[in-house]
């Protein structure tokens, strides 16, 4: 009897223990509850991501709760991202969310900043951060909002002091470039400084650059060398006027053996009208821009018009419009300039960039600019030199240049591009790629 009651006590102990034992099992997930983690992924908002110079991969890794779509047209919000520079020599971000689709009713504009001496990856920490910020409205009309989680961090204790440096910026710079092999030796020493300052009100920019370079080429006939320099110390003042008016002027003071100037001067006041709200600047603007200029110049030999030294008149007038919206960018820009002591003395520069998407995995670009050149007053008087000539040290008479570049890119497929494998590389920035030689 005592063995039969012994087994008993145990089948109670262990049916005592199973619920305990069960519950302290780890729960795996299901076929079911697999099936609704994927089924809320589908009803994440589908977002085009439309930014030329953002890490695409790391923001894929950072936002995991949207689907990213390669498609505009496809997207319940296209995001827009814009770039202006700033006074300090960082960046403005402006990211513009343009609700589509069933989404059409959403719009939001977040900015983000950077300085110039923020690291990629804080400048990408910032722009996610302003993302995520921008793209709530539209996630909180999925069921994805009910794991979404607001955090507030509290600001450190004391506030910024006055800025010792009242708004200016200085840079300085300097580079040195070095190439050769048995028959062609060449190499380039550049620097340059900058002082700017930069307010709602006005903008003063101060600029000192200086290069040289020398190359040698080695011939049947013996080695052909030369050498080039330039010196240039810009300046430019503006003032705002209002949301559409500005007026300003610009210095210059210059030396180059390219061009034939020991010693130019130029002083011209300026006007400018933006058809756009300044505001609106890193999205649209249409400018027209006045100049009116002062020159003396000095030049190093004779011109062709037996010239060593005179004093200029030359007035200018420029129209820019850059456009930046969902159907791609455009860039256009004209400026017309001569002297007024010989009208026929001009010259007329044009310069196009288009980008457009025009239906869905197809995009075109076209760039391309064209000059009328009938200015060149500092020609040289007398026959450039054979070395002048291979090496490209002297200006050349010339009466037009221009150069164009056209392209497409079609893709199609399937229209989420959420995967990221970094393996043997990855591109990152995606998109449409141009490249000039």
């Amino acid at each position: 009897m005592r063995k039969p009651i012994q087994a008993a006590v145990l089948l109670a102990c262990l049916a005592a223990l199973a619920p305990a034992r069960a519950a302290a099992r780890p729960v795996q997930a299901g076929p079911a509850g697999q099936a609704g983690i994927d089924e809320m992924k589908k009803a994440a908002v589908k977002v085009f991501l439309d930014c030329d110079s953002c890490d695409l991969d790391f923001i894929k890794t950072e936002i995991t709760f949207v689907n990213y779509v390669r498609d505009r047209l496809e997207a319940q919000v296209h995001v827009l991202v814009s770039t202006q520079s700033t006074g300090g020599g960082g960046v403005e971000y402006t990211i513009t969310f343009i609700g589509q689709n069933d989404c059409s009713d959403l719009q939001d504009v977040q900015k983000c900043f950077s300085s110039k001496t923020d690291t990629e990856d804080e400048i990408r920490r910032g722009l996610v951060k302003a993302l995520k910020l921008g793209l709530m409205s539209f996630v909180a009309r999925t069921p994805i909002a009910g794991r979404i989680a607001v955090d507030y961090a509290r600001p450190k204790a004391g506030a910024a002091g006055p800025d010792r440096w009242r708004s200016w910026v200085f840079s300085l710079s300097g580079n040195g470039y070095f190439s050769g092999e048995e028959t062609y030796l060449s190499r380039s020493i550049y620097g340059s400084f900058s002082a700017n300052r930069v307010t709602p009100r006005s903008k003063l920019k101060l600029g000192l650059s200086v290069d040289a370079s020398k190359q040698r080429y080695e011939t049947e006939d013996g080695p052909v060398t030369g050498k080039t320099s330039s010196q240039d110390l810009t300046g430019l003042f503006v003032r705002s006027l209002g949301e559409h008016w500005s007026v300003g002027a610009y210095v210059e003071i210059e030396s180059s053996l390219y061009s034939n100037i020991d010693i130019g001067f130029s002083l011209a006041p300026a006007v400018e009208y933006n058809f756009f709200p300044y505001s609106q600047s890193s999205r649209r603007q249409l400018r027209a821009l006045y100049k009116l200029s002062l020159n003396p110049v000095r030049y190093r030999e004779a011109t062709i018009f037996g010239k060593l030294r005179e004093t200029l008149f030359q007035e200018s007038l420029s129209l820019t419009l850059d456009l930046r919206e969902k159907l791609g960018t455009i860039s256009l820009s004209v400026e017309a300039s001569n002297y007024l002591h010989d009208l026929g003395k001009y010259r007329v520069d044009t310069f196009a960039i288009v980008n457009l998407r025009l239906y869905k995995g197809l995009s075109v670009y076209v760039i391309g600019d064209y000059s009328w050149i009938h200015d060149q007053l500092s020609l040289l008087g007398r026959e450039a030199t054979y070395e002048e000539l291979l090496l490209r040290l002297r200006e050349l008479p010339m009466s037009d240049n221009y150069f164009a570049a056209i392209g497409f890119q079609f893709q199609f497929g399937s229209i989420f591009t959420n995967v990221i494998n970094p393996r043997f590389g990855s591109s990152g920035g995606g998109g449409l790629s141009i490249k000039v030689n």
